[in-house]
């Protein structure tokens, strides 16, 4: 950052949604050297709102507390290689400095000073109602984001620390048990609430991409309603006929790419686009599973797989698959056939434990999702394993836990080995739906019945599959060709 020119720093600052500092730090001329010299007069004269100001400083505090901190770990480094060379290989290195990179966040995060009506609220142990509940979130929200540099993505750890250190300064607030699951979903949901306007972050665009179109926008082509620019471009290119040489060196970086735990996703969007025509090619010569997933080893990411799938057929499965529950799941677990499976069972058992809206949605997904292979009289088995071993050798779910939010797993199995894990049961259902496409494998009949309601669907047919009891609501469109 010290040798940062001064359009280097403009830049960092429109990546860290300070964009309207840009034309005063122009005509300032502040470049990499100045920026971290500014002290906090300095930065009162050059940023009008208290907002930035206070996001300006705490980002170089933090970097400046970084730079200390990594000094002392290169030095820590230094002095371990001189005694033990074996022991700093590349590879230890890059675990040694990701480790240190969370224990840093994690011994550093305070809760932040809450406003004086909420402390009055927190003092006194009251349990906060819904608006004094927004509030508290959209504090520990902006306080997550100064702490991660401008980032809007934490991860999994990083939200449970920070729920953990509300719970354990006050813990009236976790609820019979529940509260630790109910205030982290709802954190969640207001990281999503305010990246879903943002048009000019790279991070958030991807994501947006990966994880279906954003709410509130009106529909345009099926395709590409709900890319960036770069990635229509990519999907809408046909493929590049490639030397074998050339060919050769695009398998070898996504391969060497894969091993990364940081990934340069944009890249491998790219090589994945170029090197289809190959990779479609040996899937369509029934080349060993195992072997395709050797040399283009992301078709085992879900936003891999959705993206494949896209390619080949301009459909948004995982969108898809989000309208097809939320409009279906309520009809299927009322059917008279399924009412006393173990599944639907499971699930009103587990109902009773639950008030969040939210919560008892995603539940109910969950279980019409299991349930469908039960209401069309296929067999389960062959759709998904839930607490069980998976045996089948098509595309196949294993699912533990599935209505225990805080412990419940799903992932992709195909010929018995697991390809990919999952989040939840909207993308493990996709996902499902999608391998069977992108791997060009037969449905068994055992399960064709629930597969092609699905399908047509995800299709948009014009005359879609129905359940046994004719359950259709509108999503009736132009015919498109079938699996």
């Amino acid at each position: 950052m010290e040798n940062w020119s001064v359009d280097q720093v403009c830049n960092w600052l429109r990546q860290k949604n300070l964009g309207e500092l840009v034309p005063k730090f122009r005509e300032e001329e502040v470049n990499g050297a100045a920026l971290l010299a500014l002290n906090d007069r300095m930065v009162q004269q050059l940023v009008k709102k208290i907002g930035h100001q206070a996001v300006l400083m705490d980002l170089i505090n933090k970097y400046r507390q970084q730079k200390t901190g990594l000094e002392s770990l290169t030095y820590c480094c230094e002095t371990a290689s001189s005694k033990s060379p074996e022991v700093i290989s590349g590879k230890n290195l890059k675990s040694f400095f990701a480790r240190y990179k969370t224990l840093q966040w994690t011994s550093s995060y305070a809760l932040p000073d809450f406003p004086y009506d909420v402390k009055c609220i927190l003092t006194e142990k009251k349990c906060p109602d819904h608006s004094m509940r927004i509030r508290i979130i959209e504090f520990l929200q902006a306080d997550m984001t100064k702490y991660l540099e401008g980032s809007l993505y934490p991860n999994s750890q990083q939200y449970n620390i920070v729920v953990n250190a509300l719970l354990q300064a006050y813990p009236f607030l976790d609820e019979d048990g529940n509260g630790f699951l109910l205030w982290k979903r709802a954190l969640k949901d207001r990281f999503k609430y305010v990246r879903r306007p943002i048009e000019d972050d790279e991070q958030v665009l991807r994501n947006k991409c990966k994880f279906g179109h954003r709410r509130g926008q009106s529909r345009k082509s099926s395709f590409a309603e709900n890319k960036p620019d770069d990635i229509q471009m990519q999907v809408e290119e046909q493929p590049v006929r490639l030397e074998g040489s050339v060919m050769d060196a695009h398998i070898q970086w996504l391969k060497q790419e894969y091993m990364k735990t940081q990934r340069n996703w944009k890249e491998v969007d790219n090589r994945m686009n170029v090197t289809i025509e190959i990779r479609r090619k040996m899937i369509s010569d029934k080349a060993p599973l195992k072997d395709i997933l050797r040399l283009f080893p992301f078709l085992r990411c879900p936003y891999q797989i959705f993206r494949e799938f896209q390619l080949l057929t301009q459909m948004d499965i995982y969108k898809k698959t989000v309208e097809i529950l939320e409009i279906y799941s309520e009809n299927i677990i009322s059917l008279y056939v399924v009412r006393n499976n173990p599944i639907n069972i499971m699930l009103q058992e587990n109902l009773k434990w639950h008030t969040e809206e939210e919560i008892l949605k995603y539940m109910k997904m969950t279980a019409a999702c299991l349930l469908l292979p039960d209401v069309f009289g296929d067999d389960a088995s062959l759709f998904a394993a839930v607490n069980d071993e998976v045996k089948a050798v098509t595309p196949v779910l294993e699912v533990k836990n599935p209505f225990n939010v805080n412990s419940c797993e799903f992932a992709l199995y195909i010929e018995n080995e697991m390809l990919a894990q999952l989040d939840d049961c909207t993308m493990a259902l996709a996902a499902l739906l999608a391998a069977f496409h992108v791997f060009d494998i037969p449905c068994p009949k055992r399960i064709q019945r629930t597969l092609n309601f699905l399908q047509s669907l995800v299709f948009e047919v014009r005359s879609p599959a129905s359940l046994p009891t004719q359950v259709k609501r509108g999503l009736g469109a132009p015919e498109c060709p079938s699996i």
